[in-house]
C-alpha cells in the first residue's frame, strides 16, 4: 500500500502556520485510531493531533522544533485514511525540511528578489521580519536592513551583559507573531474616559446578593463591549486575505495572564447572555487557561479582546491587535477624581482609562470613536447590563 501524507492541520481560522513542538511516534511505529502523533504550538495553544485510523509510521519529513505552513508534509503513513486532516482548499505540499530554514529549524519565506539581496548584503533572512502576506520577507525589508546598518553607529563585538537562555518555541512564536501583527496590522488608536461610579455600585449591589457569583468590574467590561457588538454589528468584521469577513453573534475575547504567558479565550455571544452566565463563562476559561486545559475551540473566533490591567494600577494601555482579529480594548485602573457638576460644582468621580486599538484596514476612526462612545455610554449607564 502506497504511503500516505501527514500534514500541518488548520487549527484555526487564521492559522498559517505552527511550530512542530514534539513527535509522540517514529519511523516504524503502529498507531491506532486516536493515538497522539504529534504536538503543535501556534501563539495561542498547544495541540495534541491524533491518527483518525490505524496505521504504521513510514517517515518522518520534519524534526521537532520547526515551524512549518499549513497543508505542508511533516510525515508519510500507510494504513487506512489520513492520519491528520487535510486543511480546506489547502494543497499538499512537499515535505518542508528541503525548504530554507533558520539556524532554529524555522521556515524562512521570502521572495527571491529579498534572498538575492540579502546573500549579497550578508543579511541574515533569520534576523528580518517581513512586511508581505503572512510575514513574507520582501526587497524593500531586506533594503530597509540594509539602511539601518549603514546607519547604526559601531557596536564592540563584545557580547552583553547579563543572562542570556534560548527563547522557547512558544516565546519565539509568539514574539514573530506580535512583531508581525504590529508591521502589518495598520494600528490606530482611540481613547476615552468613563465614569464608573454607577458601575461600582451596581456590582456592589449585586455582590451583597448571597449565593449567586461574585461580579467583577471585567464581567461588566467584558459584558459592556458585547452588548457594543449587538448595537454596532458592523464592529465585528475582520481582514482576511484581501476579504473583509463579517462575523456572526456578539464574540469577545479576552487577555489572561496563565503564568505560561498571556492567552486569549474567547467568551461566546457576550453581548447576549446573562450577566451572571457571562460571568460563569469568564471565570472557567480564565482557570483553563491558567492549568494549561484550553482547547482550540476556546482561542477561535472574534473581531475583538478586552485586555485588562486595571488590577496592576496603569492608568493606560496601549494594546496590540490579536493576529485575526481586528480590535483589542486596552482598559487600566479606576481612578478618582473631581468633576464639576451639573450646578459648576466639583463632584467625586471614579473613572478608568479605555484604550480601542482598531485595524485600518476594516474600521476608520468614526466607527471606532462610536464604538467606544457605545462602551462607555454602557458603563456609565449600566443598568442595561442586567437585560440580555
Amino acid at each position: 500500500m502506497a504511503a500516505s501524507a501527514i500534514v500541518m492541520p488548520k487549527l484555526g481560522l487564521t492559522m498559517t502556520e505552527g511550530l512542530l513542538a514534539s513527535w509522540r511516534v517514529a519511523p516504524g511505529d503502529r498507531v491506532r485510531n486516536g493515538d497522539v502523533l504529534f504536538v503543535v504550538e501556534t501563539e495561542k495553544i498547544a495541540t495534541e493531533i491524533e491518527a483518525q485510523g490505524d496505521g504504521r509510521i513510514e517517515t518522518i519529513e520534519v524534526a521537532a522544533g520547526a515551524t512549518v505552513p499549513v497543508g505542508a508534509v511533516v510525515a508519510t503513513w500507510s494504513g487506512g485514511g489520513a492520519a491528520a486532516a487535510v486543511p480546506e482548499a489547502t494543497p499538499e505540499a512537499a515535505p518542508v525540511a528541503s525548504q530554507p530554514r533558520s539556524s532554529g529549524g524555522e521556515r524562512i519565506v521570502a521572495t527571491p528578489l529579498a534572498r538575492r539581496l540579502a546573500r549579497d548584503a550578508g543579511v541574515p533572512l533569520a534576523t528580518l521580519v517581513g512586511g508581505g502576506p503572512r510575514g513574507r520577507i520582501r526587497a524593500r525589508d531586506v533594503e530597509a536592513a540594509i539602511a539601518a546598518r549603514a546607519a547604526a553607529p559601531a557596536t564592540s563585538d563584545a557580547p552583553a551583559a547579563g543572562d542570556r537562555r534560548a527563547a522557547t518555541g512558544m516565546e519565539k512564536t509568539v514574539a514573530r507573531r506580535m512583531a508581525q501583527a504590529k508591521q502589518t496590522i495598520p494600528h490606530f488608536y482611540v481613547l476615552a474616559e468613563a465614569d464608573v461610579t454607577e458601575l461600582l455600585k451596581l456590582r456592589d449591589d449585586l455582590n451583597a446578593m448571597e449565593g449567586l457569583t461574585r461580579i467583577s468590574i471585567n464581567h461588566l467590561v467584558m459584558a459592556a463591549v458585547g452588548r457594543a457588538i449587538v448595537r454596532m454589528p458592523e464592529i465585528n468584521v475582520v481582514w482576511d486575505e484581501d476579504a473583509v469577513v463579517q462575523l456572526a453573534g456578539s464574540d469577545v475575547g479576552m487577555a489572561v495572564d496563565s503564568g505560561r504567558g498571556l492567552f486569549a479565550p474567547v467568551v461566546r455571544d457576550a453581548g447576549g447572555r446573562s450577566l451572571d452566565a457571562l460571568a460563569r463563562d469568564v471565570d472557567a476559561l480564565v482557570a483553563r487557561a491558567r492549568t494549561g486545559q484550553l482547547s482550540g475551540d476556546d482561542l477561535a473566533g472574534g473581531a475583538i479582546a478586552v485586555s485588562n490591567v486595571g488590577m496592576h494600577g496603569a492608568s493606560h494601555l496601549v494594546p496590540i491587535i490579536n493576529p485575526g482579529q481586528s480590535a483589542i480594548l486596552g482598559v487600566a485602573a479606576i481612578k478618582p477624581v473631581f468633576r464639576p457638576d451639573a450646578n459648576a460644582q466639583p463632584t467625586l468621580c471614579r473613572e478608568i482609562g479605555l484604550v480601542l486599538a482598531c485595524d485600518h484596514r476594516v474600521h476608520n476612526g468614526v466607527a471606532a470613536a462610536r464604538f467606544l462612545d457605545c462602551v462607555t455610554g454602557i458603563l456609565q449607564h449600566p443598568l442595561s447590563l442586567l437585560r440580555g
